[in-house]
Formats: C-alpha cells, sequence, structure tokens
C-alpha cells in the first residue's frame, strides 16, 4: 500500500457497537472489496455507512451497472455465526488488535478469534516447515517450541500436518496461536480437529477469513503473511526448496522479521529450503538459545505504537470528473498495467496525477475487474 495511503495515516474508529460491526462487515464482504479498497473507501467517504451508499455509483462509473453490496442479513448471519463458535470478532483499531499487524502492508481490517485473545500482543515467535516432517524435524520444532514458550513466548503456526502440529502441542501448556486460512469454526486438516479444540481452550485460533469459510489454495498465502506479520521472528524448520514455508519466509523479510533456519543433511531434499536461507543470510538455529541471542536485540517487551484514531470527520466530496476525463484515466492507467505487478505508488508516479486523483479511479476499475490488487499494494492487469 502506497505510503500515505495506509491506514495508519488515517486510521479509522473501530466498530463499536454490532451495527457498526455489521457495516464493516458489509463494506469488507462486498464484492470485489480487498483491503486496500476497505481502506481507502472509508478514508474517502468517512464512515463505512457513506462507503456503502456510495459504491453502487462507484461500480455504474466503472461500467458496472448492476452491483450489490454485501446484504445486512448476510452480515448478522456471520455475526451470529461467531457468537455460536464463541468467536470474538477484532477490528482495527480496537484495544484487541494485535500491534504487531499495523505495520503490514495491507494488515486485516477485521479478525475472528477463538481462545484467549490477550496472546495477540504478547512477543511471539513463528514456527513453519514441512508437512511430511521428519522424525528429526519433528523433535527439533517440538524442541524449539517447548522451550522458547518457556521463555515467555508465544508459538504461532497455521496447524498443518508435520512440523505445524508438533510446534503447537509442544507449546500448548505456554500459549500457542494458530492462524487458520479458512474460517475459524472450519478446522483444516480435519485430523487436527482435537488440537484445535485444545489450541482454543488454552491458546487462540485466528483467521481474517469469514466464518464457515472452508479454506482453499488461494487463501494459504494469505495465511502465511499473518503468521510472519504476527511474529518477531520467523523459524523455518524443514523446508524443500520449493516449500510453502519459504513463503512464509519471503514474507517474513518483506515486513522487516528475523529468518531463521534450522540446517539439515546436503543431500535431504527437506532441507534444501532450509539450507538454502541459511545460504542467503538466515540466522542458523542449532537450539533455542540461537534464537534468544539473535531476537533478543529486536526488544519483543517494547510498545508497538499503536495509530491514533482520528475523529473521522468525513472529507469533502472529490470534484466529480467528466466522462471523457474519466475515460482517459481508464486508458491511461490500464496501458501501463500487464501481468507483471506494478506498486501502486509507482503507477502514480508515472502518471504525474495526485494520489487522491487515481485512487478513485484505481477503485472503479477493480470493482469492474479490469485491475487486481495484491499485497503491498501491487497492481495487475485481468487478461
Amino acid at each position: 500500500m502506497p505510503e500515505g495511503l495506509h491506514p495508519s495515516t488515517h486510521p479509522p474508529l473501530p466498530p463499536t457497537t454490532e451495527d457498526d460491526r455489521v457495516l464493516w462487515l458489509r463494506l469488507l464482504r462486498s464484492r470485489r472489496v480487498g483491503i486496500a479498497t476497505f481502506f481507502r473507501l472509508l478514508s474517502e467517504h468517512g464512515s463505512p455507512a457513506a462507503a456503502l451508499d456510495a459504491l453502487p455509483e462507484i461500480a455504474r462509473a466503472a461500467g458496472v451497472e448492476r452491483y450489490n453490496t454485501f446484504c445486512e442479513e448476510a452480515a448478522r448471519s456471520e455475526l451470529s455465526r461467531g457468537a455460536d463458535a464463541g468467536a470474538t470478532l477484532i477490528c482495527y483499531g480496537s484495544s484487541e488488535y494485535p500491534k504487531a499487524l499495523y505495520d503490514l502492508a495491507d494488515p486485516p481490517p477485521l479478525l475472528w478469534a477463538r481462545g484467549d485473545i490477550s496472546l495477540l500482543n504478547k512477543p511471539s515467535i513463528g514456527m513453519v516447515g514441512a508437512r511430511n516432517a521428519s522424525s528429526l524435524g519433528g523433535r527439533t520444532a517440538r524442541m524449539l517450541a517447548s522451550e522458547l514458550s518457556e521463555q515467555g513466548h508465544v508459538i504461532v503456526s497455521g496447524l498443518a500436518r508435520g512440523i505445524d502440529t508438533s510446534a503447537h502441542i509442544a507449546s500448548l501448556e505456554h500459549g500457542t496461536i494458530a492462524v487458520l486460512a479458512g474460517g475459524v469454526d472450519v478446522i483444516y486438516p480435519s485430523e487436527n480437529a482435537h488440537l484445535a479444540r485444545d489450541i482454543s481452550l488454552k491458546g487462540l485460533l485466528i483467521s481474517e477469513q469469514p466464518m464457515g469459510l472452508a479454506p482453499q489454495a488461494r487463501h494459504f498465502p494469505r495465511r502465511n503473511r499473518l503468521i510472519s506479520g504476527l511474529s518477531i521472528g520467523l523459524i523455518v524448520v524443514e523446508a524443500a526448496a520449493k516449500s510453502g514455508s519459504l513463503i512464509t519466509a519471503r514474507n517474513a523479510l518483506d515486513q522487516g522479521r528475523e529468518v531463521l533456519a534450522v540446517p539439515g543433511h546436503p543431500f535431504d531434499a527437506r532441507a534444501s529450503g532450509c539450507n538454502m536461507l541459511i545460504r542467503d543470510g538466515a540466522t542458523l538455529v542449532r537450539s533455542a538459545a540461537d534464537v534468544l541471542e539473535t531476537l533478543a536485540p529486536l526488544a519483543p517487551d517494547a510498545p508497538v505504537l499503536q495509530p491514533e484514531l482520528s475523529l473521522n470527520i468525513p472529507p469533502p466530496p472529490p470534484e466529480r470528473r467528466g466522462l471523457a476525463e474519466t475515460a482517459a484515466l481508464h486508458q491511461q492507467i490500464l496501458s501501463r498495467l500487464g501481468p507483471s505487478p506494478l506498486p501502486e505508488d509507482q503507477l502514480i508516479r508515472d502518471l504525474a496525477q495526485p494520489a487522491a486523483t487515481i485512487g478513485p479511479v484505481l477503485v472503479e476499475l477493480e470493482l469492474d475487474g479490469k485491475i487486481s490488487r495484491a499485497a503491498g499494494g501491487m497492481l495487475t492487469k485481468e487478461l
């Protein structure tokens, strides 16, 4: 998300009533409204109600004649399902929101959580690795997770088979966070249902996805960025050269987190990813002491600045653009975008136009399905 457009620049007031939470859910769940668009609409229109009222007109300006926002009944149904599951809806800007996520390029506006939400603001270390972990890999993960949790660190992982499972089990008594790719009431893999129940009682299950949503392949990279985002450092224990754990490691680096890796035998394919990380500069981990020594300078108990809440005064309505001017802007933007991601701030510089002019046009094109926005404000043209 380009500098100046991050939600911490003009943070929205968090919802305080059920009706407010319904409005946030309706806006975030509306078709083609992603995280960046959600915060942009709140900033431009001052409130979720005003943003919802404006969405159909924005969509029509983008050429979408029939655009319906997420309905109130469905939003209230999600809230009810969350309450039935014993889950808490945590909103950006609230006292419960994890402070570590404020500096992400795309902080989730809403999080569903089941369990001890106080764990979200304790020093945390992420641990990921192979699903088909070796016996040695599992033992290493359990040893590290147990010793680090005993030292007061919350272990964060993804509830997957293998290393994730070992990490959660070993740190359960001291608090562990499982970040899910689907809804917090949909446990995947199903074989970890009992572990998930234990975590909900002694630790925390968390997800940015809607209640009841079964995880799909595209949800796992989104989940991975939260595992690293919640952590001051990420440990990779057994990972092949093309492992999803390496995606989490890249997320950690992009987020300014420390990356650590457990080395393995050079001829073991399950260790090739870890060995590559170490070759490229990750900290080599032989024991929990290595981890503690590396992360100590990061001062995990130092407060992370939480954005001050604005008065949320709606901004004045932007000047309406003429049809010809809008069409010309659409064409200029689309001509500069392709299948390769381009940072939004770079596009704005290329166009030599104010961000306040380009931003609303990008929303129109996103709602029209002509462009897509990925993490970090990266834009691509839909082909």
